[in-house]
């Protein structure tokens, strides 16, 4: 189950800029623990779902998980060995910007310790460095 937006204005949208840091989304909403990026980047569809996965391996189906991001800017590329010019190239995925403090995921109904390691194993899926938030 990939994230992706089910109905966009726009088709295809421009670069942009990374923010340093966030002051929006960075305090807990609904858990007790969160993860928190330490970095901004860009995330993938992809790799927030293979955090997903990761995560709730390690809760053996206990406690309820959030995840907190959404990818909804679409990122384009040309296939490989195709001359300079004729458009922008097709969608090839879609991501997010993360900036730094913005809590990625959240878990509730769990021990702090078992939250702790899955936490670690989802954040070694990410391509940031994360924190573990309380």
């Amino acid at each position: 189950m990939l994230l992706q937006p089910k109905k966009t204005k726009y088709k295809k949208t421009q670069k942009g800029r990374l923010h340093k840091y966030n002051f929006r989304s960075n305090k807990l909403q609904f858990g007790d623990i969160g993860l928190k990026a330490a970095k901004s980047a860009t995330i993938s569809s992809r790799q927030i779902e293979a955090a997903r996965q990761a995560i709730v391996r390690k809760l053996n189906r206990k406690g309820k998980l959030w995840i907190r991001v959404f990818p909804s800017i679409p990122i384009t590329a040309k296939p490989t060995e195709v001359r300079m010019g004729k458009g922008k190239g097709a969608v090839s995925h879609w991501s997010v910007k993360i900036s730094a403090g913005t809590i990625l995921f959240e878990i509730c109904g769990i021990s702090k310790n078992i939250a702790i390691t899955a936490f670690k194993t989802g954040g070694a899926k990410l391509p940031i460095k994360t924190i573990v938030f309380l």
